[in-house]
């Protein structure tokens, strides 16, 4: 064996150059990504299948890695192994898989977790989560398409799971030319499966729901939120299956407002509701979000802890300007509704959104929204969602407490 990688064979993958004026120092200092221009496109690297491996050097023909391939890409190629002869195959992938397992276990004493987090696990585009005997994989990549099986049976191999679920819908896989799918690869499912969490049960669908079914980068969060929701009223706006709503409802909350444009998610919080004993103490309100709080607020209605925790606004840096501009609108609109001296809760999962510029936007909304505030804390994804140095896209959560004057 040799490296991370396995048993190397040299001359045996195509060979891809970065051109003569990209300084390879930061792909060597840990950045994974290749983008279009920094590679040269030639005839031959065009005819490679997306998916391809290929040995990445710079311009002095030096190796960098084993990189995979999409020539149709912006992100032309991603590094694999920096090993230059490493054989990625399944025991190479169970090997990630398992690496990534042993952290997850030393964090959590249940298997509910995200198991694989894309380049930060060392498994580029490729997302796990794992729900105790089932698994979702978000294969976003595409050499993960390709290899998607042996995924599933590394993953089986390695974590002892008998339901996997591919789940290949998202807009990271566009880009990638990839087509939406989503199946059982292996195993059976017979519902929503019961996720316990923060005190609360939450129903994650993990075929029909959004993403993975349920977002547990959140559970710091929610966590934090559940301290100042004692004995109060909570309003959670993109509520998804409730996962604040209930969080707070199960630290002693003492009613809970759900407010999302999915029915289907509506019907599972209140089912987690049910399940975690405070069924009577949740209501739920579908529509729009932004027209909901509106509503609320002309209804004179006030919570001593308001979240939001909305869609990505700002998923690339094109959307920013207006996603920074909805996140003022959210901030401004949830204020609004925060009894005085309450606190409000604003999340983004936008990576193209630094975290000063949503602390800047969220701060401008509120005080337009004639509310003065303190910043609490600042809070980011678990530690089940490492975050890869060299990428700032594996950061992207962020979670900002404010606790708002009369």
């Amino acid at each position: 064996m040799t490296g991370e990688g396995g048993a190397a064979r040299p001359g045996a993958l195509p060979v891809v150059r970065l051109r003569p004026k990209v300084d390879p120092r930061s792909i060597r200092h840990g950045f994974p990504w290749v983008y279009a221009d920094q590679l040269v496109i030639d005839r031959r690297t065009r005819a490679l299948a997306p998916g391809s491996f290929a040995t990445l050097e710079d311009a002095e023909r030096r190796p960098l890695g084993c990189v995979t391939v999409n020539p149709g890409s912006k992100i032309v190629a991603r590094m694999m192994d920096r090993d230059p002869g490493a054989r990625i195959d399944r025991d190479w992938i169970a090997a990630r898989i398992d690496r990534a397992q042993a952290l997850r276990e030393r964090l959590y004493d249940a298997p509910f977790y995200r198991l694989v987090h894309a380049e930060a696990d060392g498994l580029p585009g490729v997302v796990i989560d794992r729900f105790g005997a089932a698994a979702v994989i978000q294969p976003n990549a595409a050499w993960a398409e390709r290899m998607v099986e042996d995924i599933a049976d590394a993953l089986i191999e390695v974590s002892g799971v008998a339901n996997v679920v591919k789940n290949g819908t998202g807009r990271a896989r566009g880009p990638e030319g990839l087509a939406e799918e989503t199946l059982i690869q292996r195993g059976t499912l017979d519902g929503p499966v019961p996720v316990a969490m923060n005190g609360a049960t939450y129903m994650a669908d993990l075929v029909g729901g959004q993403k993975t079914g349920l977002f547990f980068d959140q559970r710091p969060n929610h966590a934090f939120a559940a301290r100042l929701a004692r004995g109060g009223r909570v309003l959670d706006v993109f509520a998804h299956v409730g996962g604040f709503a209930l969080a707070c409802l199960a630290a002693g909350a003492e009613t809970a407002l759900a407010v999302d444009a999915s029915a289907p998610a509506l019907a599972l919080a209140a089912e987690g509701a049910a399940a975690s004993g405070v069924g009577a103490r949740l209501a739920t309100r579908r529509g729009d979000a932004f027209a909901e709080m509106e509503a609320l607020a002309g209804e004179g209605a006030r919570f001593d802890l308001v979240i939001c925790d909305p869609p990505a606004f700002a998923p690339a840096k094109p959307a920013l300007e207006a996603g920074l501009r909805a996140y003022e609108r959210v901030a401004r609109l949830a204020a609004a509704l925060v009894a005085p001296g309450g606190y409000l809760c604003l999340c983004s999962c936008s990576h193209a959104a630094d975290l000063a510029q949503f602390r800047t936007a969220s701060a401008r909304g509120i005080g337009r929204g004639g509310r003065r505030a303190q910043l609490l804390h600042t809070g980011f994804a678990g530690p089940d969602h490492p975050q890869l140095p060299q990428l700032a896209e594996s950061g992207y959560l962020k979670a900002l407490f404010f606790r708002l004057d009369g």
